[in-house]
């Protein structure tokens, strides 16, 4: 029974170094073999290393998993069950989960490739698309369109711009002997894009994010095959909103490009009905703006400005930015008012270039001109809404202390002829007590005269008495 004993133990641990062996070899090819397959896999392969890191890295854990099985099996040829149901419940936990894994894996390959292959797609489409020639197209509509409003309301011509076109004429016409050769360095029929960079460049970009795109949703469906929800069900939450975003944002971006559009076209159109009224010459005679700068071009670009903040804010309420559409908003509150207290402070200045032309007393025309300055300036800065009290304040102060200034103008300019009226009504008042029944019906100057000639008077008045 020893005998047999020993043999069954000395069999078991042949078979048990069978096994070992086995397990190396199998171990040995799987690792090498792994290592081979994922160096020949693009997506898998690292700048400068060919993948080879990669590839080993995965061949050592198909390794390792190997002699996980092998050590199980040596395991239950020696019935070592207290060791063994660890390792089984392992080995189970690895081989029930590894069918996600190879799953997820899949799914995520597959999407790999078809992202690089709507990338390849959205390039060539676009790079067949000469991109920067369309955009330039929808930059020049408005000059176009304004061109032609500037066409047919000038008559006359432009004897700098025929000179102009002569020039460039002379410039575009082949010298005799060149005439029907080709530029050098290209052939008939064939010329260079010089766009192409730039369409390469919004090309490239398109397609990345299309990539992108697709790769997001691919490895969130990896993740719900493996299950991990702690992962799997923010990223799908995460995806639903920029999903739902990207209409709403495309939508934006098309507001704005239709409001640059517009302002574009009516920046152009305004700026060519101000340079035929002539508000550049005007406003330069009265020296607003400084020498050397257009007026009619800075109108302009308020307006354009004005026009973009508010498609911007039509953008931000289409994207549910409450609070920068707030921003938006009291920007263009404060920019409407800004700019109508600035007109109502250029109308002063405009009013009071006028008085300075038609009166041509000095002193007349300096006071009447500043304070049409002064009026339209409280004016201007009380509708910007600027310190409405300090406004109220001074121009309370410049009221009370003109109407002071006359005050005292008066009383002390006209000090001796009001002391000369005042004794005269006192004289009369002394003379009317002293004699009140000459003063009967008579004014206080014959009073007086009939003080200084009582016997005249009494005389006069007997005789009077009668005739009566």
């Amino acid at each position: 029974m020893q005998d047999l004993d020993i043999w069954s133990v000395l069999m078991k641990v042949g078979l048990a170094i069978v096994i070992l062996i086995v397990t190396w070899i199998i171990a040995a090819i799987v690792k090498w073999a792994m290592g081979k397959l994922v160096t020949k896999v693009p997506a898998l392969q690292r700048d400068g290393s060919n993948g080879q890191q990669i590839g080993k890295s995965v061949g050592q854990i198909a390794g390792l998993i190997i002699w996980l099985l092998g050590l199980i099996a040596v395991l239950q040829l020696f019935n070592l069950d207290q060791v063994l149901t660890p390792l089984q419940g392992l080995l189970d936990g690895i081989f029930g989960f590894l069918p996600n894994i190879i799953g997820a894996g899949f799914i995520f390959f597959i999407g790999y490739v078809f992202a690089k292959i709507a990338k390849q797609l959205v390039q060539t489409a676009l790079n067949a698309v000469d991109l920067t020639k369309l955009t330039s197209k929808f930059r020049s509509l408005g000059d176009k369109a304004t061109g032609v409003a500037e066409g047919a309301g000038n008559a006359q011509p432009n004897p700098d711009a025929t000179q102009q076109y002569a020039a460039q004429g002379q410039q575009g016409m082949p010298s005799q002997g060149q005439q029907g050769m080709p530029p050098q360095g290209g052939h008939p029929g064939q010329a260079p894009n010089p766009n192409a960079e730039a369409n390469a460049k919004i090309s490239n970009l398109i397609g990345n994010l299309v990539f992108g795109v697709i790769i997001i949703v691919v490895a969130i469906s990896a993740l719900q095959v493996l299950g991990i929800k702690a992962i799997s069900d923010p990223a799908q939450q995460m995806l639903q909103i920029f999903l739902n975003a990207i209409p709403v944002i495309i939508a934006a971006g098309i507001l704005l490009a239709i409001g640059f559009v517009i302002a574009k076209f009516l920046g152009n159109l305004l700026e060519q009905i101000l340079q035929g009224i002539g508000t550049d010459k005007a406003i330069n005679e009265i020296g607003i703006v400084p020498e050397g700068t257009s007026a009619s071009n800075v109108i302009t670009r308020l307006v354009q400005v004005a026009i973009m903040i508010f498609f911007a804010i039509m953008a931000t309420k289409m994207l549910g930015f409450p609070e920068i559409t707030n921003i938006l908003n009291e920007i263009l509150d404060l920019g409407g008012s800004v700019l109508f207290g600035a007109a109502i402070i250029a109308a002063g200045f405009l009013i009071a270039a006028i008085i300075g032309k038609f009166i041509t007393n000095n002193l007349a025309s300096k006071v009447l001109r500043y304070s049409a300055i002064a009026l339209f300036i409280a004016m201007g800065l009380r509708y910007m809404g600027l310190a409405d009290s300090i406004i109220n304040l001074a121009f309370g102060a410049v009221v009370i202390g003109g109407a002071a200034a006359a005050a005292l103008a008066f009383g002390l300019g006209g000090r001796d002829a009001a002391a000369k009226m005042l004794d005269k009504v006192d004289l009369a008042e002394a003379a009317e007590k002293t004699n009140p029944d000459a003063f009967d019906g008579s004014t206080p100057g014959s009073g007086t005269n009939t003080t200084g000639n009582g016997g005249g008077s009494g005389s006069g008045g007997a005789s009077s008495a009668n005739e009566s």
